[in-house]
């Protein structure tokens, strides 16, 4: 079939001759003519609503202003982005904002990266122009990984699409007039609410109204508890996203700077969570060929995920048997390193204060579930950490790189990639189909690799089609529950992760620009950074690693052992929200 010519539109944007696709929204193609037009309820992805009105623009044609968000370009259209009277009602929008905004910007985390504050500086605004109802709402601290201060809020929605396009809706718009606000239904608090915590709405949020609860305070005592020895260990995504936190490109691999960091901070090790991602393959490929041999429930979904977990939890409570009962690599390392680490090195496992640093907020969630509350004591977002680095005074992007430490320092490129949509699978496939067949050598399943919501693939492995899928965000995991519910899609192995992307798109990652948000493939150069550490790891394949064996023979003896399975496995319930 003959593909169609897409119809083009020529206009001008501030006198600059633009041609763009019919259709293309006037913000669109600004960014085409290089010119930033300021906006607070869009976000690309996310939301397009044009309520802010903070975008809004004088174009020929059409009456007023308009948002340049929603307004659609045509032929011959002069657009005026910066004139006076665009100022003026951009100035104007910003102080009636401001007028029920609390305004504790010296305390409030956002402080310099937030767009309220970085717009009302660069229009010039006076913050108490207008003098608003005195409206205080509590705020909602009643989860273990989000805080909600709603007089932060400006109400641009952003959270509520964030959370709607997750297929969640926990929360929404309440009230009318000057007081609406956003919340869960029937204004209960968060956790009695569908959330499962993935911390999409968190960095959605142009403002500080929303961030994650913070454990900063307890690493901090801990490190400084001469009774305590302390360990970090930090998730594969991290490497690909802490840079940015410091100003550095998108997609800048900085591990070796974030290990050197996290030692200044005065720990007693640094460990690479890549370690139990090998570790979690070795558990999980096992698991998914025991289930194939033996006709246990398949599909088998992947288990890394803790809002993915929580939410089959709470809305296919009757999928839970088709769980993975590996714990995540986060909950493996806590175990791990209180029991077999403990043991080698005579240390009492009440004296070890254990780190993670994560891209998730839900994996805050995770360590308080009582069947695995004792692994981990405190999950820091990558946020949290670049906090602890600047508060330290630790000059990051000067510093030399530094390798992790021993035990714990090898890890595959297998384990790197689980920071990538399809990176759990692709590990998992490498390490299950050399089980199956050990002459398999296939290292690269670019089939299951990229960015797109729903990926599908069949591979032929010792004379067995593994039929396998993988989906990032939760609507698209709804999507493949209910195929598979209904018998129109059958697979062997599923991997979802809630976020969209992965966990380099997770809610703890660094909260970014608007304007790096809405031009940047921030998915795409993230995993980049993760696939090259792979391809260029002399190691790609779990069962590869010398750390692997020597886990094994000192301690667990082989995968899925009762050893490993009381130490690294976990149990799932239902947990129905309203």
């Amino acid at each position: 079939m003959e593909k169609v010519k897409e119809k083009m539109v020529n206009l001008k944007i501030n006198g600059i001759a633009v041609t763009v696709p019919e259709g293309t929204t006037i913000l669109q193609a600004a960014r085409k003519a290089h010119i930033e037009i300021p906006t607070l309820c869009f976000l690309k992805d996310v939301s397009c609503v044009g309520s802010c009105r903070m975008c809004v623009v004088e174009a020929t044609g059409a009456r007023g202003l308009v948002a340049a968000c929603v307004y659609p370009v045509a032929e011959g259209m002069e657009v005026r982005t910066n004139t006076d009277k665009c100022r003026r009602s951009r100035k104007l929008t910003l102080e009636l904002i401001l007028s029920k905004h609390k305004k504790k910007c010296l305390s409030c985390e956002r402080n310099h990266n937030c767009e309220l504050q970085k717009l009302s500086l660069g229009y010039s605004v006076d913050e108490d122009r207008f003098k608003g109802e005195d409206f205080v709402l509590p705020i909602d601290a009643s989860t273990p990984y989000v805080v909600r201060d709603n007089d932060k809020c400006i109400n641009c929605m952003r959270c509520v699409a964030a959370c709607a396009k997750q297929s969640v809706n926990a929360i929404g718009s309440i009230g009318r007039g000057f007081h609406v606000h956003i919340g869960s239904a029937f204004d209960r608090p968060l956790s009695d609410s569908p959330c499962v915590g993935c911390g999409q709405c968190i960095v959605a949020c142009p403002v500080g109204a929303l961030s994650e609860r913070t454990t900063v305070d307890e690493v901090w005592a801990a490190l400084s508890d001469p009774t305590k020895q302390v360990v970090f260990f930090t998730a594969p995504s991290i490497r690909a996203t802490l840079g940015e936190a410091f100003d550095m490109p998108v997609g800048t691999n900085v591990e070796g700077k974030m290990v050197a960091a996290i030692r200044r901070l005065g720990t007693d090790a640094v460990f690479n969570m890549d370690v139990t991602a090998d570790l979690t393959i070795m558990e999980e490929a096992s698991e998914l060929i025991n289930r194939i041999k033996t006709d246990k429930p398949l599909p088998m979904f992947t288990s890394c995920c803790p809002g993915w977990i929580k939410f089959v939890e709470q809305t296919y409570p009757e999928m839970i048997p088709h769980l993975s009962t590996c714990k995540s690599p986060q909950q493996m390392f806590g175990a791990l390193l209180k029991s077999y680490w403990c043991e080698k090195n005579g240390v009492d496992p009440q004296n070890l204060y254990v780190v993670s640093v994560i891209p998730c907020t839900a994996k805050k969630y995770e360590c308080t579930r009582e069947e695995m509350k004792d692994d981990v004591d405190a999950a820091l977002t990558t946020r949290e950490l670049a906090r602890m680095i600047k508060t330290a005074g630790i000059k990051f992007t000067e510093l030399p790189d530094e390798e992790f430490d021993n035990p714990f320092a090898v890890a595959t490129g297998g384990g790197a990639i689980f920071g990538a949509t399809g990176g759990v699978m692709e590990a998992a496939l490498r390490a299950a189909a050399h089980m199956l067949d050990g002459s398999f050598e296939v290292l690269d399943f670019f089939g299951v690799r990229g960015s797109q919501p729903i990926k599908e693939a069949t591979y032929l492995v010792a004379g067995h089609p593994i039929k396998v899928a993988v989906a990032s965000g939760l609507a698209n995991a709804r999507k493949i529950i209910e195929q598979i519910k209904s018998g129109e899609k059958k697979y062997d192995f599923v991997e979802i992760m809630a976020c969209p992307g992965g966990c380099v798109n997770g809610g703890g990652q660094p909260t970014l620009s608007d304007s790096v948000r809405n031009s940047t493939e921030l998915k795409e150069a993230r995993a980049k950074a993760l696939y090259v550490s792979d391809a260029t790891n002399e190691l790609r394949r779990s069962s590869d690693s010398p750390v692997m064996s020597v886990i094994y023979d000192d301690y667990f003896g082989f995968p899925n052992s009762s050893k490993a399975h009381k130490l690294l496995h976990t149990t799932y319930k239902p947990n129905k929200k309203i």
